[in-house]
C-alpha cells in the first residue's frame, strides 16, 4: 500500500471517529481499525512479506497512522463520556428541597425494656447506687439456700423453677428466679457499706397476660449500720416519682419473704394501663433477714439493710400504657415501632427521663 492509500485510510478512520455519536459506536470504530482483524492491524501483518528497506519505511508510516487513530479515539471517548455524564445529570437531578430520607439511626428502635433499664439506672445512679451483675445460670446455693429459702419452699419446686444438670462440682444449677444471687455475690466479696442495684433477666414457670417464663427484674440492696424501714420506703417513693415523672399512688402491703423481715409487696395503681381503681403488684421489699447477712459473712448484730426488687417489664407497662406483657417478647416490628424509642433518646434526669 502506497503513502496515498495510507493517507486515505487515515482520513477515513478519523472521519468515522468524529462521526461516532455514542460510546458504543466509537467502540465499533476502534475494533474495525485497531482490533485484531482491523484495517490497521492487517497492514502491520504485511510487514513480514516485505524487503528490509521497504519494511522499515512502511512500518513507520503504519505506526504513524495507528498513533493518530488511537489519539483521536481517546479524545473522542473523553468527549462522549462528558456528554453522557451531562445527559445523566439532567435526567437524575436531585431536588435538594425534599426532606432527607431517614437512615438506620432514625428507623431503628430501642425496646421499652432496654429503655426502662436505662431510665432506672439513671435514677439509682443519682442516688449513689452502683450496678452489679451476675450470671443467668446460678447455683441452687446462691439462688435459694443463702437467701434463707428452706428446702420445702414452693419456689424450689420443679413446676416453678427451671433446673439444669449439676456442674462438675456436683452443684445443682438453675436459671435464676430473681437477681438476688447478685446481692449474695456482692455481699460475699464486698464489705459494708453496700449500695447496689442488680438489673437482669430472670426465669420462672409462669405464662399468662401478666407473667412470662422469662422477664426482667431490678433489685436494690443497701447494707450499713443505720439503715431502717423508713429509708426503704423513701427510696422506693423517690424512685417511682422520678420514674413516672409525677406523683403516683403506691402502697406497701404486708407480706412474707424468706430473705427479708419485715417484708412488704409493692403495689402501684393500674390507671396507666386502663384499669382505674385496681392495683398492679410490681415487686417486693423488706429489711434484709439476719440469716442472709450471716450466710454472707456479715455480722447482723452490727449491720442491717434493706432490699427490694421489681419487674422492669411491669414498670414499662404502667408508664407507657402497654396492656399485655406477652407482646414484649413477640418480636413484632409493628409493635416495636409503636412502643419503641429512638436510639438518640438517651434518658437523663436533667431534662426528664422521657423527654
Amino acid at each position: 500500500m502506497d503513502s496515498q492509500s495510507l493517507q486515505t485510510l487515515e482520513q477515513g478512520l478519523l472521519g468515522e471517529i468524529v462521526a461516532a455519536a455514542s460510546l458504543e459506536d466509537l467502540e465499533k470504530v476502534r475494533i474495525s481499525a485497531l482490533g485484531k482483524k482491523g484495517r490497521v492491524s492487517e497492514l502491520m501483518q504485511q510487514l513480514g512479506k516485505m524487503e528490509p528497506d521497504a519494511r522499515k519505511a512502511f512500518g513507520q508510516a503504519v505506526n504513524t497512522v495507528k498513533a493518530k487513530v488511537a489519539g483521536a479515539l481517546d479524545e473522542r471517548k473523553a468527549e462522549l463520556q462528558a456528554l453522557a455524564l451531562e445527559a445523566r445529570l439532567q435526567t437524575e437531578r436531585a431536588d435538594i428541597s425534599l426532606p432527607v430520607r431517614p437512615g438506620p439511626a432514625a428507623e431503628g428502635r430501642i425496646h421499652p425494656v432496654a429503655q426502662v433499664m436505662d431510665e432506672l439506672a439513671e435514677i439509682f445512679a443519682d442516688m449513689g447506687f452502683s450496678i452489679a451483675e451476675g450470671p443467668d445460670i446460678e447455683t441452687d446455693d446462691y439462688n435459694f439456700t443463702k437467701l434463707n429459702i428452706p428446702a420445702e419452699h414452693p419456689a424450689r419446686q420443679d413446676q416453678d423453677t427451671f433446673y439444669l444438670q449439676p456442674d462438675a462440682n456436683g452443684d445443682r444449677l438453675v436459671l435464676r428466679t430473681h437477681t438476688s444471687p447478685v446481692q449474695i455475690r456482692t455481699m460475699l466479696k464486698q464489705k459494708p457499706p453496700i449500695r447496689i442495684i442488680a438489673p437482669g433477666r430472670v426465669y420462672r414457670g409462669d405464662s399468662d397476660q401478666t407473667h412470662t417464663p422469662m422477664f426482667h427484674q431490678i433489685e436494690a440492696l443497701v447494707i450499713d449500720e443505720a439503715t431502717h424501714m423508713g429509708h426503704l420506703k423513701w427510696t422506693i417513693e423517690e424512685m417511682c416519682r422520678a420514674f413516672f415523672e409525677t406523683d403516683v399512688k403506691m402502697r406497701l402491703r404486708s407480706s412474707f419473704f424468706p430473705f427479708t423481715e419485715p417484708s412488704a409487696e409493692i403495689d402501684i395503681a393500674a390507671d396507666g394501663i386502663g384499669k382505674p381503681g385496681e392495683w398492679l403488684e410490681v415487686g417486693g421489699c423488706g429489711m434484709v433477714h439476719p440469716n442472709v447477712l450471716r450466710n454472707c459473712g456479715i455480722d447482723p448484730e452490727k449491720y442491717q439493710g434493706f432490699a427490694f426488687g421489681m419487674g422492669i417489664d411491669r414498670m414499662a407497662m404502667l408508664k407507657y400504657g402497654i396492656p399485655d406483657l406477652r407482646e414484649f417478647f413477640n418480636a413484632d416490628l409493628r409493635w416495636l415501632k409503636h412502643y419503641g424509642f429512638s436510639v438518640l433518646d438517651v434518658p437523663g434526669l436533667a431534662g426528664g427521663l422521657s423527654s
